[in-house]
């Protein structure tokens, strides 16, 4: 089974501020999501990452370019991996948002939502989870690739390989700069972690071992 580090991206001014970026462009990370970045970088460093995926979206490169450089991997941007298009919504506050009708709807029946001139929750899970699998079908299934996208998109996959109710979904938490870890078969996923800010340590790999690999360090799993 293929395992995928589910990664979002660091905190940006929006995040910080409790603004909805969306696919706003020029939203980079902040001091604070640099640094998250980096922290990232240091526990997958010994992570026997084949590939490295992101939205096209500034926040995501920023976060995956740390790891990619880490590791001597090139970062893959897939548009699949895009944010949900929150169309109107888009730069919005938080707090303005939760006096709005349509609130309660986000929050308590995410499947009949639809952002104003924008994606519904039912379409960017369907986005989502097709890419997912166009990745997955690209790879071993002993190998472990890294994605790094966004909160929704991020909680939306997980709801889909585990069989939740996506009405369920906004129950999931996925902070900035954090791991889940999900391994993908052709019957379903498993969650093996879930809103973690470092890799569980049998997952890397020691440097001896990854000098007694010659380098080639894609095709195995610990």
């Amino acid at each position: 089974m293929t395992t995928l580090l589910l990664i979002r991206h660091g905190e940006n001014e929006f995040v910080k501020d409790g603004r909805l970026a969306g696919r706003l462009p020029d939203v980079h990370l902040n001091r604070r999501g640099l640094a998250q970045a980096e922290a990232l970088a240091k526990s997958l460093r010994d992570v026997p990452i084949k590939a490295i995926y992101s939205s096209p979206l500034e926040r995501a490169v920023e976060t995956a370019t740390p790891i990619a450089e880490s590791l001597g991997i090139e970062i893959t941007i897939r548009v699949g991996l895009l944010e949900t298009d929150c169309g109107d919504w888009e730069g919005k506050t938080l707090k303005g948002l939760r006096r709005r009708k349509l609130w309660p709807t986000v929050q308590n029946s995410p499947s009949l939502m639809r952002f104003p001139n924008g994606e519904s929750f039912p379409e960017c899970q369907t986005r989502i989870v097709s890419e997912i699998e166009r990745i997955r079908q690209q790879h071993k299934p002993k190998d472990i690739v890294a994605c790094v996208y966004h909160s929704d998109p991020i909680k939306l996959t997980v709801a889909f390989y585990l069989g939740m109710p996506l009405d369920n979904f906004q129950r999931l938490v996925i902070s900035t700069a954090t791991i889940t870890v999900l391994q993908i078969t052709d019957t379903g996923g498993n969650l093996l972690q879930i809103n973690q800010q470092a890799i569980p340590e049998h997952f890397r790999l020691t440097s001896e071992k990854r000098k007694g690999m010659g380098g080639n360090h894609g095709n195995q799993h610990p």
